[in-house]
């Protein structure tokens, strides 16, 4: 009689530990569809993916080795420009996104070149939504994009990153229209040449978020085109629409030397209703 027992209870524990293993990994291959695996688009040895578009230069032409890998970081620099004269630079990735998380690790390092705008001190910026860059003009500045402002310190006072800027473009805040061209974050300041980890949060057309070490420091609505910029004009295909769902990547080259040890993205997938 106890030896029935005893079978009996082996099985049960047997077919309740089956059970448990088989909803780990139910829930696992749910958690996976849920949450993807990070896709890294710098390979931390060259620029594969990647094309630069600098100001007075034809797309893929990169002017004075800007955008370069050294020692395995993804680097900005300067040193084969006598000066900077307003050649403001973007690095794409080959493809558009629409709805994403994207992780980075950056710094500021060195000095800034020499002819660069003193507004541009220790400031770069990782653009999305750009538009295709083949579209854009020889001499155009920026790609009309959201830009994700990177800011380092200046050794002294507050100096936010992770802001916002706007060329060709607009955003919504609480329902508002926002016209100003940028907007600061609620991050802290800093300084030196310490690694910073930043993250956006984007979903279409609908919803942007910059978090800092998984800390939310803005976030905004509707990111849309501005009819009155004379390069957003023509990219409108309807202008009762003006909301931009998707578009290229690009990292930013704006006079001051930076470094990205890690640029990540995760695509996710959003209920269309």
């Amino acid at each position: 009689m106890k030896t029935h027992i005893c079978i009996a209870a082996i099985a049960t524990i047997l077919f309740a530990s089956a059970a448990f293993s088989q909803d780990k990994k139910t829930e696992t291959k749910k958690s996976d569809k849920q949450n993807p695996k990070w896709e890294q688009l710098f390979n931390g040895k060259d620029l594969t993916g990647w094309k630069a578009k600098i100001r007075g230069y034809k797309y893929g032409e990169n002017f004075g080795d800007t955008f370069r890998v050294v020692d395995g970081l993804l680097t900005v620099n300067y040193d084969k420009y006598d000066k900077f004269d307003r050649k403001f630079g973007h690095l794409f990735y080959k493809k558009p996104y629409s709805n994403y998380n994207m992780r980075i690790e950056y710094r500021f390092i060195g000095k800034q070149v020499a002819g660069g705008p003193g507004w541009a001190k220790r400031n770069s910026g990782v653009m999305i939504h750009c538009q295709d860059p083949t579209t854009m003009g020889k001499n155009q500045d920026f790609p009309v994009s959201i830009e994700v402002q990177l800011l380092g310190g200046l050794g002294t006072g507050k100096r936010t990153t992770m802001n916002l800027c706007t060329p060709g473009t607009h955003v919504e805040m609480d329902g508002a229209l926002v016209r100003r061209h940028c907007t600061s974050s609620k991050s802290d300041t800093y300084h030196g040449e310490k690694w910073v980890t930043a993250e956006i949060e984007v979903r279409g057309g609908k919803t942007v978020k910059h978090l800092i070490d998984g800390k939310s420091v803005l976030s905004y609505e509707k990111p849309q085109l501005d009819p009155r910029d004379k390069n957003a004009k023509s990219l409108i295909k309807d202008e009762s629409n003006l909301v931009i769902t998707g578009g290229y990547i690009s990292l930013q080259s704006e006079s001051h030397p930076i470094q990205f040890r890690k640029v990540e993205i995760q695509e996710v997938k959003v209920d269309k209703k």
